[in-house]
């Protein structure tokens, strides 16, 4: 579960978490970050490459070993390599873990198969100190059903370091709205 709320021009409050069941229902993965546009360009519908900041704490989870406070911070370029969009970012932090130091890469590749349809690839990964490394690649969909602000995607995602889960399946719904404004007279 993922929450952008806009709050500024080019600027958004981002919430999110995963809830995993094995047995028992878990929450992983929770943080609260900003997401800053720093160059405006091809994600916008402008021309360039669009540069782009996400940073902020990394919540308590309810998972062994993860009941501490951890940081991330990521830089993200997004551009156009004609027809596909190409976004690379990377980052690091520290992990709730014992603050062990990690560092998180990736790059993804979106191309237009219909005005409605994108077909997805996707290579990432993640280090951590003393740890193995947690590679995957992902092969996936994004369609867009009928509202310019709703999407719908799929994917399967394959492990290629030994850290990684062998198979995934992935499926998501994201939707945009505005919330009312209220003006003092």
């Amino acid at each position: 579960m993922v929450l952008n709320y806009g709050f500024a021009k080019n600027w958004e409050a981002v919430g999110e978490f995963r809830i995993e069941s094995s047995p028992d229902l878990e929450i992983t993965d929770p943080g609260l970050f900003f997401k800053g546009v720093l160059k405006e360009g091809v994600l916008q519908e402008k021309e360039g490459v669009s540069v782009a900041i996400e940073a902020g704490p990394l919540l308590p989870s309810t998972l062994p070993h993860e009941h501490g406070v951890g940081f991330e911070a990521i830089g993200i370029v997004s551009g156009k390599v004609a027809p596909v969009t190409v976004h690379v970012n990377g980052g690091g932090g520290l992990d709730r873990d014992d603050r062990h130091a990690f560092a998180i890469w990736g790059v993804i590749g979106e191309l237009p198969v219909h005005p409605k349809l994108r077909l997805v690839g996707e290579v990432n990964g993640e280090s951590t100190q003393d740890q193995r490394l947690n590679n995957s690649a992902l092969l996936g969909v994004i369609w867009q059903p009928t509202s310019k602000n709703v999407f719908l995607d799929a994917g399967i995602r394959r492990g290629i370091s030994r850290a990684a889960p062998d198979w995934q399946f992935t499926i998501g719904l994201t939707f945009g709205f505005f919330l009312p404004t209220f003006s003092r007279q």
